[in-house]
């Protein structure tokens, strides 16, 4: 079997892939000088202290490198992108008729409004650069949960904003395409979550891109009072061009004292995007975080959601599964830093690769001394399917306290003679037997997703196997 020709996983692009011809209000030219980032400002009537954060960012971006240790970054040309674009369509319509109907189309053809309806407290839309949809079930919002568009709580919780906004848990000096993201981010989504509400069902929004050469750079920043909870879910597409696109999110997450926050993402970016997001949680005490994380698309992928456990038994649990297929690089994995007693993590990450992907596990575990009887648990599996393919593993663990329990497990391999032997031997054609082994494998992360996203990320990955190397 070793000669057989791969043809395995493929990935179903047929409703990502349609896009619509350009209809834009305003396109930035593109690069990126203080010029731009002016005029994203003042289009959004921005205060003086949001201004001089972006203009700062802008200072740090032009002095740092582009990172050398992860993915070759080589072709991305920044010069060549667009950093700010609005879509002739109104912003922040709480009704989905008031959408004008190419974008509506778009967005219908993703499931989005039938996901609203069936299944969520409440969505957003955002294309290009803003946000077109925007809205909250009336009984959480009698509640006092807020669950805006980012351009539109810096106007109205102004305070809060400031407060939280890249200080303490994502600084612009973090790197470069953090401080890139400060200078020019536009559109994302704000939620607040009061004392000891719960907010039942999903919160959603979906970001998509449509134009050529086009860069994102939505903000998500969600403050989890104490003993309140919340579970957030983030979809992302972008139609495949020839030329190169950027997506340079941003997502901050305060999880203050017994508060739970499970943020959920499905992200199917094209072959021809970067996608360079950076998240970040802090974690205070009891507080439990917990990341579900799906990488499909994207030419080359550097994300590594992080929790900083900074009070007493907080707790944080990242499950993900990245696929690479020819012609991506996904580097994804986790960072959890234990900055306080009885702090625990578990870590698990899944990794497919095929027709010569690189997928890769770039994983940091921190434990400060003082932080006794934390406990910490990472566990990364890669599955190739074929000889071309790559999986690898980067962990680190830094342990600075000896009263703690530790462990690291990772395998990284190709699916089995003796497992497909089985199998086949049981009635099953080679691809049926594939098709069940890659179903089991990405399991544990579809089992952690909704329903109606479980059945989404299933539909990502097509699994019309016909005849994988083992």
């Amino acid at each position: 079997m070793e000669n057989q020709q791969s043809a395995g996983l493929e990935i179903s692009r047929e409703v990502f892939d349609h896009y619509n011809p350009e209809n834009l209000k305003f396109r930035a030219s593109p690069g990126l000088d203080d010029n731009v980032v002016r005029k994203i400002s003042a289009d959004k009537g921005e205060p003086e202290w949001m201004l001089q954060k972006r203009l700062k960012g802008l200072e740090i971006f032009n002095k740092k490198p582009l990172p050398t240790w992860g993915p070759d970054l080589s072709e991305l040309d920044l010069g060549e992108i667009y950093f700010y674009m609005k879509p002739s369509a109104e912003k922040n319509s709480r009704n989905w008729n008031d959408v004008p109907s190419d974008i509506k189309d778009t967005f219908e053809k993703l499931g989005i409004p039938e996901a609203e309806r069936k299944s969520l407290g409440g969505a957003g839309a955002q294309y290009e650069s803003e946000v077109i949809y925007h809205n909250l079930r009336r009984d959480f919002e009698e509640k006092g949960v807020v669950f805006l568009d980012m351009d539109e709580a810096v106007h109205k919780f102004p305070e809060m904003v400031q407060k939280y906004f890249m200080t303490n848990c994502i600084s612009p000096a973090l790197h470069k395409f953090a401080a890139l993201h400060s200078a020019v981010w536009s559109g994302g989504t704000f939620i607040y979550v009061p004392k000891g509400v719960k907010v039942e069902m999903p919160l959603q929004a979906y970001f998509r891109m449509n134009a050529k050469r086009g860069g994102q750079f939505e903000h998500t920043l969600i403050i989890a009072d104490e003993n309140s909870e919340v579970h957030y879910i983030e979809g992302c597409s972008a139609p495949r061009y020839s030329e190169n696109s950027l997506h340079a999110g941003c997502v901050e997450i305060h999880v203050l004292k017994g508060a739970r926050v499970r943020y959920s993402s499905i992200e199917n970016w094209s072959k021809n995007t970067y996608n360079l997001n950076t998240k970040r949680a802090i974690v205070h005490e009891n507080g439990i975080m917990e990341w579900v994380n799906g990488n499909m698309g994207s030419k080359v992928t550097m994300l590594y959601p992080c929790s900083v456990l900074i009070g007493e038994n907080a707790r944080t649990d990242y499950i993900g599964v990245a696929f690479g297929g020819r012609g991506q690089n996904q580097d994804t994995g986790c960072k959890v830093y234990h900055l306080a007693k009885n702090t625990k993590c578990n870590v698990v990450s899944k990794s497919i690769s095929k027709d010569g992907g690189v997928t890769s596990y770039r994983g940091l575990v921190e434990i400060k001394k003082g932080c006794v009887n934390s406990k910490a648990s990472v566990r990364c599996d890669g599955l190739m399917l074929d000889n071309n393919s790559k999986a690898k593993t980067f962990p680190s663990m830094e342990v600075g306290e000896n009263n703690v329990e530790v462990s690291h497990e990772a395998a990284v391999g190709k699916i089995g003679e003796d497992q497909l032997f089985y199998l086949m031997s049981r009635g099953l054609s080679e691809e049926e037997a594939t098709k069940m082994i890659v179903a089991g494998f990405i399991e544990p992360v579809v089992r952690e997703l909704p329903l109606e996203y479980a059945a989404e990320l299933n539909k990502l990955i097509d699994l019309e196997i016909e005849n994988s190397v083992c």
